[in-house]
């Protein structure tokens, strides 16, 4: 098998390659597969016991793990076709999740989580028109996964920075906590609608591009 660049492949090469991408018990799927998990229980957690600190535990949990399966899946050549799928799905739960909860309780303003929720719903809507023109969606960029990383990071912070507590020394904690939970909403959320923009504007052009060749054809 020829790549790019003149070089050939192995058959077996190609197997395994093929192998590796189809397997599902690995380590990574796993704890992705415990991040989804942890959606419900962070959301019982936070809108039933209202046990803030336990539920910010599971919010640092699911960043480090988000963060943890991918360097794994590198680090163990464990990568696979469930984990590209696992991964951003878990990331749009929690991020979903934890809005409307944190909405909920109050937690941050209404128009900030009417804001970053529009944009998930508004880049859904664009899904069924690109598979009906024969489209994939476009790849997730290096700046939606910085986004998403601010995000994971701004929301336990965030969660952290509204709890009260007797003790003075986590009642310290959460007071240093407290500006690096706006610094990482802000700098995430501004990223996390600057994607948006660009993932609308791949969109436009591959619909116009769609258009375009349905004319001449």
């Amino acid at each position: 098998m020829q790549v790019p660049g003149g070089g050939h492949v192995a058959r077996s090469d190609v197997q395994a390659l093929r192998e590796a991408s189809e397997r599902w018990l690995t380590v990574p799927n796993v704890l992705s597969v415990l991040r989804l998990l942890g959606v419900p229980l962070f959301l019982w957690l936070l809108l039933g016991p209202k046990e803030d600190l336990l539920a910010f535990v599971v919010l640092a949990l699911s960043g480090l793990t988000d963060w943890l399966d991918g360097k794994l899946a590198r680090w163990l050549d464990q990568t696979s076709r469930l984990g590209a799928m696992l991964d951003p799905i878990a990331d749009r739960l929690y991020i979903v999740a934890t809005l409307v909860a944190f909405l909920i309780r109050d937690v941050v303003p209404w128009w900030v989580a009417a804001v970053l929720l529009a944009r998930d719903l508004v880049l859904a809507l664009t899904l069924p028109v690109l598979r009906r023109r024969g489209f994939d969606p476009p790849p997730v960029s290096y700046l939606g996964k910085a986004a998403t990383f601010n995000l994971l990071y701004a929301f336990p912070l965030l969660l952290l920075a509204t709890t009260r507590s007797d003790s003075p020394v986590l009642q310290g904690i959460i007071e240093v906590a407290r500006p690096f939970a706006y610094a990482f909403t802000v700098w995430g959320g501004a990223l996390y609608l600057w994607t948006a923009v660009l993932y609308l504007w791949q969109v436009t052009a591959a619909l116009k591009l769609a258009r375009a060749e349905s004319r001449v054809g």
